[in-house]
């Protein structure tokens, strides 16, 4: 039986709804239902049931939720006990999950900022998609979650359990490489469509894209040339003169001072965002506390 299954239980008991609950659990509505039905396979009775317009639980799925209400938040406590255990024998580690990109700018100039406040504290990075890196921050796997924000990124986080903190902000600019006479190689409004270096449709900055380019008056013309799940990647094939690609100016900042890369557009173009540190309201330890307190004096 896996942990994840008791929160699924509990999602569908808050909302009351497969869909709903799969939309919190950040899951498909089939991979919910399938992790439910696993569930049921652990515990050998049925356990959600429908009622008219609405999906509710058995008894024996209410008796499960009662257990799974105690046991979830326990888990969670015993981590953050474990953690607090180690640092007392002198291994202060603070584990932080985040995108690779954000990793590479955001996170990097963050640690340059604090590192003084956080001297003798050890801090662990695992990175990957945010979809991936929000499903493990539930699970408690670690103690702070660094990610975008934006109205149309939001995380579906409980204000209840959670706390957010921003710690930097930044923008999305449209950069094309420079050619050999000093111009951008591409320029929005000419005749032809630009080639346009696109996010992977799953990455929250490809969502931003799309939906700015989709309401925006006068979006330029683009024809998609290459789709990638990689800021970096994207950096690389606007260098090499690929196309246009919409990167987060912490990214393609030292390019374009070094006139590698122009921005396109003016500020009509770009797309500001926040990156946000997330932490569970429940007490860390005693580094992780201290870690946060870099971020939140009081």
């Amino acid at each position: 039986m896996q942990t994840k299954w008791l929160e699924d239980l509990i999602a569908l008991s808050q909302t009351g709804s497969l869909t709903r609950a799969a939309q919190q659990r950040h899951v498909t509505h089939p991979a919910l239902g399938r992790r439910l039905r696993a569930l049921e396979a652990w515990a050998g009775a049925p356990l959600v049931e429908r009622r008219g317009t609405s999906v509710g639980l058995t008894s024996q799925g209410e008796k499960l939720l009662g257990l799974a209400l105690q046991v979830v938040p326990a888990m969670s406590q015993a981590r953050s006990e474990i953690a607090g255990t180690a640092e007392a024998r002198g291994a202060a580690t603070v584990t932080l999950l985040t995108g690779r990109t954000l990793a590479r700018t955001v996170a990097a100039d963050w640690f340059v900022r604090i590192r003084r406040q956080r001297a003798g504290v050890r801090v662990v990075v695992r990175t990957g998609q945010m979809t991936e890196t929000l499903h493990r921050f539930e699970r408690g796997e670690a103690d702070f979650m660094l990610s975008y924000h934006h109205p149309q990124i939001a995380l579906s986080l409980s204000s209840h359990q959670y706390l957010q903190r921003t710690v930097a902000r930044d923008r999305l600019v449209p950069v094309a490489k420079v050619d050999a006479r000093g111009q951008a190689a591409f320029a929005f409004g000419a005749s032809d469509p630009v080639p346009y270096l696109a996010y992977a449709e799953t990455l929250a900055l490809g969502r931003l894209v799309a939906d700015h380019l989709s309401n925006h008056p006068k979006a330029p013309r683009l024809v998609e040339t290459i789709q990638c799940d990689s800021a970096d990647a994207l950096l690389e094939y606007a260098l090499k003169g690929l196309g246009v690609a919409w990167l987060p100016w912490s990214l393609a900042a030292g390019a374009c001072k070094a006139r590698q890369l122009v921005a396109l557009g003016g500020k009509p173009m770009e797309i500001g965002f926040e990156v946000r540190l997330v932490r569970a309201k429940r007490r860390l330890s005693p580094a992780a506390e201290s870690f946060w307190q870099t971020v939140d004096p009081g």
